[in-house]
């Protein structure tokens, strides 16, 4: 586990994790965890600036109806991943809707089974 990895971990009580760290229950979750962990490491915004976003979001679901029972715990993680990205200008909203469209058209004409590519 990276030092990051292991910041996150002890730093945020309700990420799922075992013995060995952090548990998805579906592979973009890991990749989204990872992909967060990799800009911190990189200096793209501070822990601080993480946990700031990522309680703002929390928040902002259960005003919004969330029972908050875990099964929605990397939902805001990459809700928050996608604010702060957004808000320290590695990409644009436009830009970063323009691509989700792009994924989900890929994925209305990949046949089922295949692997989704733009």
């Amino acid at each position: 586990m990276s030092d990051t990895t292991t910041y996150f971990c002890k730093n945020l009580p309700n990420l799922p994790t075992d013995e060995e760290g952090p548990v998805f229950a579906e592979p973009w979750q890991a990749q989204a965890f990872a992909l967060a962990v990799r800009l911190c490491d990189e200096g793209h915004f501070t822990w601080a600036e993480w946990v700031d976003t990522f309680s703002k979001e929390v928040k902002r679901a259960q005003a919004a109806g969330d029972p908050d029972l875990g099964d929605t715990y990397y939902n805001h993680w990459l809700n928050t991943l996608e604010k702060i990205v957004s808000q320290k200008g590695a990409v644009s909203p436009d830009d970063m809707t323009s691509r989700k469209e792009e994924w989900r058209q890929a994925y209305l004409r990949t046949p089922h089974g295949q692997p989704v590519e733009l």
